[in-house]
């Protein structure tokens, strides 16, 4: 194959990509809907154009997957935009952690982080009261704040298989919690 064909081939698959991305959008606008699923799209990033679209339905926008993508990190824009946000599925891009402003996601119940590339445990999501799954399986975190997730009022379940994690977090984890927890651990 020439370069030519190469370069042809690429700019159809990205102009594919972002009519599905479009596609996607205009269906949750038109149709009112309270979900977005921009799932398997090629995304690096959210796309700036997609908030003046939602502008008038993010309100009403109450789940959000934009998992098996590319994506590298998510702005606080995202968070300040759609604050109604009650379940959000990043698992399968590349994130390494989570803007501050996802603390301030006072509906959001669940949030899907799995096989991301986070080595650090996003410590802002301890302080979202109404958090009830954390899901961060098969990233390289090593300690988790177990004082903190402790302390959070809905956790309900914790998923940390596939993580490195160091033995101190592993004792920590064979304590009796008010929460499930879903862990590989050494025997």
């Amino acid at each position: 194959m020439d370069s030519e064909t190469v370069r042809y081939s690429y700019s159809r698959k990205m102009a594919e990509a972002v009519a599905n991305v479009a596609r996607r959008i205009n269906a949750t606008v038109e149709e009112g809907k309270d979900s977005l699923d921009l799932s398997n799209c090629k995304l690096i990033s959210f796309p700036d154009g997609v908030f003046k679209v939602l502008r008038s339905v993010s309100e009403n926008i109450s789940v959000i997957t934009l998992a098996d993508n590319e994506m590298k990190a998510l702005t606080s824009k995202f968070f300040s935009t759609f604050t109604q946000l009650r379940e959000l599925d990043l698992q399968g891009n590349v994130l390494t952690k989570l803007p501050d402003a996802v603390a301030e996601m006072e509906h959001l119940t669940s949030i899907n982080l799995a096989n991301n590339s986070f080595s650090i445990f996003p410590d802002k999501l301890t302080e979202i009261a109404t958090l009830e799954r954390i899901n961060l399986e098969g990233n390289s975190i090593t300690e988790i704040p177990m004082e903190r997730l402790s302390a959070m009022p809905a956790l309900k379940w914790l998923n940390v298989k596939s993580n490195p994690l160091d033995s101190n977090t592993q004792a920590a984890l064979q304590c009796p919690h008010n929460f499930d927890i879903l862990s590989t651990t050494e025997s």
